[in-house]
C-alpha cells in the first residue's frame, strides 16, 4: 500500500527546504512535495524516501544518492557534517589547525567541497585545498604532507554514477575508527540547520603533486624498466597522475584507454565503474592485446583501487583476483625489502596465503576486520597490505590507506625485472602455488532493499547454520561482539559472511585450498569443482 503524506512528514519536509542553503537543491525537492501534495503516485513514497535519513558514517563515512533531502549527498547534508566534523575536531584540541580538503570529479564533488571548506574556514580552521580533482591517494599523502588533524576527500570511490560520497582521515592519516565516527554523528545532529552553519572564504589552494610523485618515484626496488603498460582510469581522475607516477620511476611506454582517460562523472563505457565488475575491463584487455602489453593495469575512479591484467595462454588476457594481485605484490615486497622485521597484513575476507608467504620469509603477519582504517592500525613495521576487494597499500610509510597509483607503479617493477628474466606474473603465481597450495577464492553477494533482510538472514544462519559447505563438514565461528562477522571452516574450505559497510549487501566471501601434490592442473581443476560446489551451496543459504 503507497504511503501517503503524513502532516508531520510534510511540516519537516517544508523545514528542510526553509533551511537548505543550496536554491537548486531546494527546488528538487519543492517539486517532489508538490506532487505529493496533489497525490502523484510513487510521490509520497519518494518524499518519505528522501526524508528518512540522515546518512551514516559507515566503512567509509558518508556515501548516498546526489539528491535532496537528509537522506542524500548534497550542500545541506555535506555542511552539517562539516559543521560537526569541526565541533568534533574542536573537542578533541585541534581547533584552528589544517584541515586539507580533496574532491574527485563526481556529480556535486566541487559544490560540496567547496562547502566544506567555507564551514572549516569559518570555524577558524587552516583550510588547504587540493587544486581539481585530483585521486584520494594524494589527499591521504595530504594529510601527513601538511601535518593536518585532518583530511576531508568528497569522492563516492567505485560507486554508481548517481552517488558521491564524503570520507574523513584523521590526523594519523588514516580513515577514521570507533569511537570517532559515533561522536561525529552525535556532533552532526548538534549542529544548527544549514543555512545556519557559518561559512567563509580565506582557504589556501595547495599541490602536493610533487612531493607525492618524488615518494612514488623512490619505490622501484629493481632495475629493469622496459615494459609495455595498457592503462584505464575508467573515467576517474587517475590518468594523469598514474602517467606521472609511472614516468618518473621509468616506465614510459603507457598506453591509455582513450576513451575512458578523462573524467566523465556519467562514466559511459561501463555499466558500473568498478574494475571488479565483469566487462569493465573490456577496452583494457581489447588494448593491451592491440598495443602487444607486458601488464594491464585498472584504477577505480577515485584511483585508490588497482586492478592487473596478465597475458594468458593463447594470446588472451585475464584480469588478476584482488586476492591474487596481493599476493603477487606481497611476494615481491616481502622478497625485496631490507626491514629486519617486516610486518604485512589483509583482512578476514581475504586468502589467507599471505600468512603462508610471510611465515615462509620469517616476516610478521596480521589479519584484521574490513577497511583500510583497520589494516593501516596493523601495527608497527607495517610493510605492505592488501584487501580483496583490489585495495592494495605498498607504501604505508606516506600513504596510510590504499594506493592505486603506487600499486600501479610496484606491479610495473615486479613485471619488468620479471620480464627481465623471461618470466611474467602468472609464472610467480604458479610457483606459490606448487608451494603452498591452490588458493581460490570468490564472492557472492545479496543485493536488498530493506536492510532487515541482512539481519534476519545473519540471525537464522546463527541459529541453524549449515553442517557442510560443497560437501565438506564445517564448523562455525561467530566474531560477536566485536564484529557481525561469520566464518564456516572446513578442511580447505572457508566462508566468510558479513553485511557490506557501503552498500546494501549482505556478502560472502569463499575460499578454497588445494594441495598440489602432483600436476598443478589437476590441482586447479579439483580446486575449481569444489569452489562450484560450495558456491552453489551459499547461493542457496542466501535465499
Amino acid at each position: 500500500m503507497p504511503n501517503s503524506l503524513t502532516a508531520e512528514l510534510r511540516a519537516a519536509t517544508e523545514r528542510w527546504i526553509a533551511n537548505d542553503p543550496d536554491p537548486a537543491s531546494r527546488d528538487e525537492l519543492t517539486s517532489i512535495l508538490a506532487r505529493a501534495v496533489d497525490q502523484a503516485p510513487g510521490a509520497a513514497d519518494e518524499v518519505a524516501d528522501r526524508m528518512a535519513g540522515p546518512l551514516e558514517f559507515g566503512t567509509a563515512g558518508l556515501r548516498g544518492p546526489v539528491r535532496a533531502g537528509p537522506n542524500g549527498m548534497n550542500v545541506a547534508v555535506v555542511t552539517r557534517t562539516t559543521a560537526g566534523v569541526a565541533a568534533w575536531l574542536t573537542a578533541h584540541g585541534h581547533a584552528g589547525r589544517v584541515v586539507v580538503i580533496g574532491r574527485d570529479a563526481r556529480h556535486g564533488s566541487e559544490a560540496f567541497a567547496t562547502a566544506s571548506a567555507e564551514v572549516l574556514s569559518a570555524a577558524g580552521f587552516a583550510v588547504k585545498v587540493l587544486p581539481g580533482p585530483l585521486p584520494t591517494p594524494l589527499l591521504a599523502y595530504s594529510v601527513l604532507h601538511y601535518r593536518a588533524a585532518a583530511g576531508i576527500q568528497i569522492t563516492a570511490s567505485h560507486n554508481p554514477p548517481a552517488d558521491n560520497g564524503y570520507k574523513l582521515y584523521d590526523a594519523t592519516g588514516g580513515q577514521i575508527v570507533p569511537p570517532s565516527d559515533g561522536e561525529i554523528e552525535q556532533a552532526i545532529r548538534a549542529a544548527p540547520a544549514a543555512a545556519d552553519v557559518p561559512r567563509a572564504g580565506g582557504v589556501e589552494v595547495v599541490d602536493p603533486s610533487e612531493a607525492y610523485l618524488a615518494e612514488v618515484a623512490s619505490l622501484p626496488r629493481g632495475t629493469a624498466r622496459e615494459l609495455r603498460i595498457a592503462a584505464t582510469a575508467l573515467h576517474g581522475v587517475g590518468a594523469e597522475t598514474l602517467r606521472a607516477a609511472l614516468a618518473g620511476a621509468g616506465f614510459t611506454d603507457v598506453h591509455l584507454v582513450a576513451a575512458q582517460a578523462e573524467p566523465d562523472a556519467d562514466f559511459p563505457t561501463v555499466s558500473f565503474p568498478n574494475p571488479e565488475e565483469p566487462g569493465a575491463a573490456d577496452l583494457l584487455l581489447a588494448l593491451a592485446s592491440e598495443v602487444d602489453a607486458d601488464l594491464a593495469v585498472a584504477l577505480d575512479p577515485d584511483a585508490d583501487r588497482c586492478a592487473l591484467g596478465v597475458p594468458a595462454p593463447e594470446g588472451t588476457w585475464r584480469m588478476l583476483r584482488g586476492d591474487e594481485t596481493g599476493v603477487l605484490l606481497g611476494s615481491h615486497l616481502l622478497s625485496t625489502t631490507d626491514d629486519p622485521d617486516p610486518l604485512v597484513a589483509t583482512t578476514i575476507v581475504s586468502a589467507a596465503l599471505l600468512g603462508e608467504l610471510a611465515k615462509e620469509t620469517g616476516a610478521r603477519y596480521a589479519e584484521t576486520l574490513t577497511g583500510f582504517k583497520w589494516l593501516v592500525r596493523a601495527g608497527e613495521g607495517l610493510l605492505f597490505a592488501y584487501e580483496e576487494a583490489l585495495g592494495l597499500c605498498v607504501n604505508p610509510g606516506f600513504v596510510r590507506d590504499k594506493d592505486g597509483i603506487a600499486a600501479a607503479v610496484a606491479a610495473a617493477d615486479l613485471a619488468a625485472t620479471l620480464k627481465a628474466h623471461g618470466r611474467g606474473p602468472s609464472d610467480v603465481l604458479d610457483d606459490i602455488a606448487r608451494r603452498h597450495g591452490v588458493y581460490l577464492t570468490d564472492q557472492v553477494s545479496l543485493r536488498v532493499t530493506d536492510l532487515a533482510v541482512r539481519g534476519r538472514l545473519m540471525s537464522a544462519l546463527r541459529a541453524g547454520p549449515p553442517a557442510t559447505l560443497g560437501g565438506v563438514p564445517v564448523t562455525l565461528e561467530d566474531l560477536l561482539p566485536g564484529a557481525d562477522v561469520l566464518r564456516l571452516h572446513g578442511e580447505g574450505v572457508r566462508v566468510v559472511i558479513r553485511p557490506s559497510g557501503t552498500e546494501p549487501k549482505l556478502k560472502t566471501y569463499l575460499q578454497v585450498v588445494a594441495p598440489v601434490t602432483g600436476d598443478l592442473s589437476d590441482a586447479r581443476r579439483h580446486a575449481t569443482t569444489v569452489l562450484g560446489a560450495v558456491r552453489q551451496d551459499v547461493t542457496a543459504l542466501l535465499r
